[in-house]
């Protein structure tokens, strides 16, 4: 019994010693892959919105209180932007607000059934909002300049 507490404690000594950092890092670049490749959908070329684009949210997303044209450029301009900021870390918490308001949006208006995968976007977004991108970010750099000049 002795033996299989050590290589438990051992074993979590090892997770404990991973990096928040790192965790943090995998989190964005992870959450901002997602909506990267949905945004990606819904273009041509640079930022062009497709036809096809709104009709969707005119037909099936119907997010409610924004006109469907409205919708179509506001989720497509911010899954963009929110995505990028999330990989380089600059603003990363208004980011990931932000994507988790998408995302909230998307489980109660459009697909609640697809809250298997809403809620792990969720996970990661909240890490991000909650404890901050972590040392990998330009964030942090922000930050820490900032606190070096007062």
């Amino acid at each position: 019994m002795s033996t299989l507490n050590n290589g438990l404690e051992t074993g979590r000594r090892l997770a404990e010693s991973i990096p928040y950092s790192l965790v943090a890092l995998v989190a964005r670049l992870a959450v901002a892959s997602v909506f990267w490749r949905s945004a990606r959908t819904k273009v041509e070329g640079i930022l062009e919105i497709k036809a096809n684009t709104f009709f969707l949210f005119q037909e099936e997303y119907k997010v409610p209180l924004l006109p469907p044209d409205l919708a179509a450029y506001f989720a497509t301009y911010a899954e963009h932007i929110f995505s990028v900021l999330l990989v380089i870390g600059l603003a990363s918490r208004l980011s990931a607000l932000g994507l988790m308001i998408m995302t909230l949006v998307i489980q109660i208006f459009v697909y609640p059934s697809g809250w298997p995968e809403h809620i792990l976007w969720f996970a990661c977004l909240l890490l991000i909002v909650a404890r901050g991108p972590g040392a990998i970010s330009l964030d942090h750099l922000f930050w820490a300049r900032t606190k070096g000049n007062r």
